[in-house]
């Protein structure tokens, strides 16, 4: 294949220096010299990051053939690539490409021989989100590590490092070399409903050692990292999925608070960076979202900060860019700010041909396009994807949740864990005085493949222990008759171990909790995701914050509970008192030991 050679050959010199972070005239020359060979067609798409059902590049399911041809209008990801040459893709769990690490590795290979196929082909950045604990796309075998908030309870960089070079290896070995993690938003609004536990924490500074040190290990493992989601999302209690939220810092605020950890990925040497679907008035008033906003983009992101990597839009079909243009024109406006990708537009085919049209008619310059698409294969040089875009089944068998892997990340689990409140001592856990327990309540879907659910996998932990352990789910929202049968079962038990999920004064997890205190066998609280619920549980006996429900995380919350290890975690973020949200309950750095 000429075209395919050609390409190889050209750029093998510049992939070298690019990967020790060398940008020589000579190297831009050379991908200069490929932008200039693409036709305007070409160079649109590889401007897009696009979604593609199936487990397969060429043969995927009927069910996902139908998804495609509805939503994008080609059947495959080898027809996706072939009519609008997108120079991405991102895996979704719902668009079935992530089943086992095999098949993830047979697929990223599947779709690098598609574009390397094409005329002029180019490898492809694979993407995903594997931000770990809430928000994962590869699950088991693979190796899950906890949130960034529980990393941030851990307090340790070296702990947030190895795990972005472990995940990075694992990624990179199923032919992922793009992940949007780590989260880079300060979270200091505990009725976040996007953020909160993907936010390492409260404290800027905090956040920021973390950030740098998880986007180290990443690209230490050649994986592109992306802190998202610029300028700072920590601080609303919109969805952006949903609405549109409006950040009302002063530009003073936004400095020292949201700003700190980007600064810290710039100065870190981060390869991507993810804008946000919010308004921030003090840093553009124009009511425009910052992901189509060139104050922001390029005059505080790329200016300011002095940032010329790769900016990639969240995704457009997420209701905050939505509102206010439509679907043709949010792609445009983006480039127009700065961007360098546009990420999962609802249509491609609407999208893609709104900025060809836009270059045509002149809106856009094919300069400007240049630009963009420069930023985006020099990260493709810098990934080696240039030298080698496929992966081997070998690899993955090697690499992907090893022994010694997922040995690291329960470890780190175990640093993470914090231990909010001990009234008169009871844990460690004893089996000689509490050695039959019952483990009742919240049971989410998990969130990243594990195995699950909570209350279940806490009895099994229990039950490796040596203690008797049973489980019964009492769900979110428990009704009086599941209540009635919860403290039932207490009754036959020496302690009751209650997962709660996001408790509010009005919760019926708040009714479950005070009903089984009542009968008078201690209670023992794990706060399977905001450790905010310590302040909505006052009569409990003890109180855990583990951060997230994976395996791994409740595992550990176990292995505490019995003393096999002590609490380390110290909260990243403050709990306000429950009766009066002004008070601090719990202040930044809290964690009990034994």
């Amino acid at each position: 294949m000429p075209s395919r050679r050609t390409v190889l050959a050209a750029t093998m010199g510049v992939t070298a220096s690019l990967a020790v972070g060398g940008t020589a005239h000579a190297d831009d020359k050379t991908l200069r010299s490929l932008i200039s060979r693409m036709t305007l067609p070409e160079k649109v798409g590889q401007l897009f990051v696009m979604r593609v059902y199936g487990h397969s590049a060429t043969a995927p399911d009927q069910a996902d053939i139908d998804a495609n041809l509805s939503e994008i209008g080609v059947r495959t990801a080898a027809e996706l690539i072939a009519k609008y040459r997108v120079g991405g893709i991102i895996y979704f769990t719902w668009a079935h490409n992530t089943r086992d690490p095999h098949q993830i590795a047979d697929l990223s290979n599947g779709i690098q021989k598609a574009s390397l196929g094409q005329p002029r082909g180019l490898p492809v950045l694979i993407t995903t989100d594997q931000e770990h604990g809430i928000v994962c796309r590869i699950g088991k075998p693979a190796t899950l590590f906890p949130g960034a908030m529980a990393i941030g309870a851990g307090g340790s960089r070296t702990d947030a490092r190895t795990l972005g070079r472990i995940s990075g290896a694992e990624l990179r070995a199923m032919g992922v070399n793009q992940d949007y993690s780590p989260d880079a938003d300060v979270n200091v609004n505990p009725a976040n409903p996007i953020i909160g536990v993907r936010s390492f924490g409260a404290d800027p500074d905090a956040v920021a050692a973390m950030v740098a040190a998880e986007v180290k290990g990443y690209q230490g493992s050649r994986v592109a990292a992306t802190a998202k989601h610029f300028p700072g999302h920590g601080d609303t209690a919109v969805d952006s999925h949903f609405g549109f939220p409006v950040i009302t810092h002063s530009r003073e605020v936004w400095e020292a608070l949201d700003a700190v950890p980007f600064r810290a990925a710039v100065r870190a040497g981060i390869d991507s960076i993810m804008t946000a679907h919010i308004m921030v008035p003090a840093l553009d008033d124009s009511g425009d979202p910052a992901t189509l906003s060139h104050p922001i983009v390029t005059g505080i992101l790329r200016g300011e900060l002095g940032y010329d990597g790769v900016v990639v839009t969240d995704s457009l079909g997420m209701a905050g860019v939505r509102q206010k243009y439509g679907d043709d024109r949010v792609p445009v406006l983006a480039l127009k700010a700065g961007v360098d990708q546009l990420l999962n537009p609802p249509s491609l085919d609407i999208a893609w041909n709104a900025v060809l049209k836009a270059v045509r008619g002149g809106e856009l310059t094919e300069a400007r396009l240049d630009e963009s698409i420069l930023r985006v294969l020099r990260l493709k040089a810098r990934l080696g994807l240039f030298e080698k875009a496929h992966v081997s089944r070998a690899g993955v068998s090697r690499t992907v949740g090893t022994a010694a892997h997922l040995a690291a990340a329960d470890r780190i689990a175990e640093r993470t864990t914090t231990l909010l409140a001990n009234s008169a001592g009871l844990l460690p856990l004893s089996r000689r005085t509490h050695g039959r327990v019952l483990v009742v309540g919240a049971d989410p879907a998990s969130p990243s493949g594990t195995t699950g659910p909570p209350t279940g996998v806490l009895a099994a932990a229990f039950g490796e222990l040596g203690f008797t352990a049973t489980a019964l789910s009492t769900g979110t929202a428990p009704s009086a008759a599941t209540v009635t049968k919860a403290v039932a079962a207490a009754q036959e038990a020496d302690v009751v171990v209650v997962a709660t999920y996001n408790v509010t004064a009005a919760d019926a997890q708040r009714t479950l909790v005070e009903h089984l205190v009542a009968t008078t066998k201690p209670v023992v609280a794990v706060a399977v995701r905001n450790p905010y619920d310590v302040a909505q549980l006052p009569t409990v006996s003890a109180c855990l914050a583990s951060y997230s429900w994976t395996d791994v995380e409740l595992r550990a919350a176990a292995r505490v509970i019995a003393g096999r290890v002590s609490p380390r975690g110290k909260l990243p973020v403050a709990v306000q008192r429950a009766d009066d949200p002004t008070q601090v309950l719990y202040p930044v750095g809290h964690g009990l030991s034994y």
